[in-house]
């Protein structure tokens, strides 16, 4: 139906299916901005697929646009409720419109070439939409490393060590098939051949660069003296930044990998498609996780030496105001790192204590405990008079008692 819409959500993306005028007429509505999703590509990837070969012609006549799912765009679940498979965790259902106008409908389409009623139709889209969703991940990233002005290249080729330098290699072998791939629609055997060894290398990179990031954690944990601790946050505040350059370069390799594997499978095992784009979901969450939990746990270290600094902020001054100062630059650059790439960061900057205000705060301890200070000085002074009148008298009564004792014996 030509004021049909079919709508996709796989939890990162939303798919917008269905007459390319309906499909803008709805995007306008909602005002939503989108990308085109490239169905086209199903037709020849999944034409000998049972029941999908006599829909060619709907894909063709049908757009596709997805929508990155946003604050905004994400209210559309409850304004136009969808229906949720819990095997393949995608969200579907149908919006028809009238004069503009449109309407969400708890159902899946059942009428002939709908995208939601052919499975293998839908395990494509959804596979496209994987596809396009980390593509813009990608964009993200080569934003996050412009914004650094971190030239993570540089910092490989900076590097002795082999598995860095094995990076630059694997990044223009990984790019050159992005190329191909962009030119023929596809990703050939011969293609897949060149990049099918690359996830080894990037994986003894991003190994390397979190084991990097834990050094400078350990070494920060192991000190206890304030100048140690100042000589450790400086070095996480210079070196933790190319790391975390380093990562974002690994993680984007890898969402690279990910589109030319999905569109292999699309070619060779079209029925396995939509197992492996939940797999590699999954995969996916997993590598965030890992980076999480490093720079959280090199933010957690950063933070204590802060407040250890903090508390020495008085006999230390200069050196505790370094600390917070490399412990804030740390903390920028991993909420960078965090938000480059989609994870989410929230953490106040640290605010170094002043040294007048760290010497009022000993000023208000010592009057506190001033008043009973005076009291136990009023106290001991008594005591000590009264021990010193009795020593007197009997110091007295002594010498009286020795001078009369002579002056009766002469």
């Amino acid at each position: 139906m030509d004021n049909e819409i079919q709508l996709i959500s796989d939890g990162d993306g939303l798919a917008v299916i269905g007459n390319p005028a309906a499909v803008e007429r709805f995007l306008v509505s909602e005002g939503l901005s989108s990308k085109d999703l490239g169905l086209q590509r199903l037709g020849p990837a999944l034409g000998t697929a049972a029941g999908v070969a006599q829909t060619g012609s709907e894909i063709a006549a049908n757009s596709g646009r997805w929508v990155q799912l946003t604050k905004e765009s994400a209210q559309l679940a409850s304004k136009y409720p969808m229906v949720k498979n819990s095997a393949t965790g995608l969200s579907t259902g149908v919006v028809r419109g009238d004069k503009g106008q449109f309407v969400g409908l708890l159902q899946f389409a059942k009428g002939p070439g709908s995208m939601l009623a052919n499975p293998a139709l839908l395990a494509g889209a959804a596979g496209i939409m994987a596809q396009v969703a980390m593509q813009q991940a990608m964009e993200e990233i080569t934003d996050y490393l412009a914004r650094i002005e971190e030239k993570v290249d540089d910092v490989l080729r900076a590097q002795k060590d082999a598995v860095l330098a094995d990076m630059i290699g694997v990044h223009l072998v990984i790019e050159e098939s992005m190329t191909v791939r962009e030119h023929t629609g596809r990703v050939s055997e011969v293609t897949w051949s060149k990049v099918q060894a690359t996830p080894a290398t990037i994986a003894r990179t991003q190994a390397y660069a979190l084991r990097q990031l834990d050094a400078l954690a350990e070494k920060l944990e192991s000190k206890a003296q304030i100048g140690d601790v100042a000589k450790a946050a400086k070095e996480a505040e210079l070196k933790a930044q190319e790391w975390l350059a380093v990562l974002a370069r690994c993680f984007q390799l890898q969402d690279a990998i990910a589109v030319l594997e999905l569109d292999r499978v699309l070619d060779a095992s079209p029925d396995e498609l939509d197992r492996h784009r939940v797999a590699l979901k999954v995969a996916r969450q997993n590598r965030l996780d890992l980076m999480s939990r490093s720079t959280e746990r090199l933010m957690a270290r950063m933070d204590a030496a802060a407040d250890t600094a903090n508390t020495k902020v008085l006999l230390h001054p200069t050196t505790s105001r370094a600390v917070v100062h490399s412990s804030n630059h740390v903390a920028t650059a991993i909420d960078n790192f965090h938000v480059g790439l989609g994870i989410e960061a929230n953490r106040e900057s640290l605010e170094a204590k002043r040294w007048m205000d760290a010497a009022a705060d000993a000023r208000d301890k010592v009057l506190v405990t001033g008043a009973g200070g005076v009291d136990a000085a009023g106290r001991i002074g008594s005591e000590t008079l009264g021990r010193a009148k009795s020593v007197t008298g009997k110091l007295s009564s002594g010498i009286a008692e020795r001078t009369f004792r002579r002056r009766t014996d002469d």
